[in-house]
């Protein structure tokens, strides 16, 4: 079973959950399609950095959501990350030799999310998106970044079975 990052649930707003998340450290990979990043990210977990260490899959994984063109378009890198266990610290991880595989580290942060389950095409994913967001926008909450997509489970995984997310940061309410 992969390590799941570990958070609390802060409130819940109908469907939403306010999470606290601590610093967590990722590997990360932008501006390939999905595929090329997934293949960039296991081949460094599974022994493709300098100290040769296989590193155990985390749930989950995180991709920048994919925002359909409208005008002005804004530039955006788009990425996929994984968290690297919470074993490691800044000092311990494996540093990647493939340079299009970066570590960074994420401070703690405040997060609303909306679970769903299934396939995450894009027609659900923009769904649940705007639900996220208008519930957000209906309780005052102000928010911070871009929406993300987490998907917790394997690719062979069947979609009833499949846990998804969307979330994005917010700021913490005075």
């Amino acid at each position: 079973m992969a390590e799941t990052i570990y958070y609390d649930v802060v409130k819940k707003l109908d469907r939403i959950e306010i999470r606290q998340y601590p610093a967590v450290i990722f590997a990360v990979v932008e501006n390939q399609d999905e595929d090329s990043s997934f293949g960039l990210l296991f081949r460094y977990i599974t022994g493709e950095n300098k100290t040769k260490s296989r590193i155990a899959m985390s749930a989950p994984v995180i991709t920048s959501e994919k925002i359909k063109m409208t005008a002005p378009v804004i530039t955006r890198k788009n990425y996929m990350a994984f968290a690297v266990p919470s074993t490691y610290t800044e000092e311990t991880v494996p540093i990647p030799t493939n340079p299009e595989v970066k570590i960074e580290v994420q401070p703690k942060k405040h997060m609303a999310t909306l679970r769903f389950n299934r396939r995450t095409t894009t027609a659900r994913v923009e769904k649940y998106k705007k639900e996220l967001l208008t519930t957000l926008n209906n309780h005052g909450f102000q928010i911070k970044g871009e929406p993300i997509l987490m998907r917790y489970n394997s690719p062979f995984t069947p979609g009833f079975l499949r846990r998804n997310e969307v979330a994005i940061e917010i700021l913490e309410k005075e």
